[in-house]
């Protein structure tokens, strides 16, 4: 019996990434991207997907994994899609409200035509990532902060960390986001990186934590030397890798 290929796609603040993948996670075509347009309301991003769609091999299945607190496929919030021009810019009351308790999962599968999975973006990544075993914890590092938690294998309700207030009242988006490594430079961004690490270990007591997104490649040598050994930096490819694992690992 054929095994289902995977249409996964990577919403982000700045681009949107596709891949179809096979049953083992290869990529029987190279993945594309385009940039993430401004302002964003759900009929615009679902025909971002549908373009990219189009340009891939056809698929049995869609794993979306876009920012923001996500449950069953329904936005419940979502940071960056509401505003005029990307993160960091003005909120749009109209965006706000059209995005709102928004069934993307049923808009996905109605526009592609096949059953699709709507997760937080760092919950697809993570699933590329966990081992099955213990309590196991993700944190992205990218436009801003994205985590999930693993249970065995399998996803744990979502809390939205990236909206708790750290130092200075700053939100962890914006504490580690991707505005502030550049104002800061990667050696001092780093060092609020293990800051954080070491801020949430006594709150999840995690056996595994893997730092992953775009920038976890930024964190310096220095720092990961001074991680402890429960700590992974993890390769990006896994948001893509994680979009066909994430059928065995959510509970719906």
């Amino acid at each position: 019996m054929r095994t289902p290929t995977t249409l996964a796609v990577d919403c982000g603040g700045g681009g949107i990434k596709a891949s179809v993948l096979d049953a083992a996670g290869a990529l029987p075509a190279q993945p594309i991207r385009a940039a993430t347009p401004y302002p964003l309301p759900p009929g615009r991003l679902l025909g971002v997907i549908r373009s990219l769609a189009g340009q891939l091999p056809p698929a049995d299945r869609v794993t979306v994994g876009m920012p923001g607190m996500i449950r069953h496929g329904i936005v419940v919030a979502t940071p960056h899609y509401v505003t005029r021009a990307g993160p960091r810019t003005r909120v749009l009351p109209d965006l706000l409200a059209a995005w709102s308790g928004f069934d993307m999962r049923a808009a996905v599968e109605e526009s592609l035509g096949a059953p699709a999975l709507v997760l937080n973006d760092a919950e697809v990544h993570g699933c590329g990532l966990v081992t099955g075993a213990g309590l196991e914890m993700v944190i992205t590092l990218g436009t801003g902060l994205g985590n999930a938690v693993f249970d065995d294998g399998i996803l744990a309700p979502h809390a939205e960390l990236s909206r708790g207030i750290g130092r200075w009242g700053l939100t962890y988006d914006e504490y580690l986001g991707e505005h502030e490594r550049i104002r800061l430079g990667d050696s001092h961004w780093s060092r609020r990186v293990r800051t954080v690490v070491e801020t949430f270990h006594p709150v999840y007591l995690w056996d595994r934590l893997y730092l992953g997104g775009g920038n976890a490649r930024r964190i310096t040598a220095a720092t990961v030397a001074r991680l402890d050994r429960s700590v992974v930096v993890a390769d990006n490819s896994a948001g893509i890798v994680g979009g066909v694992r994430a059928w065995d690992m959510v509970r719906e």
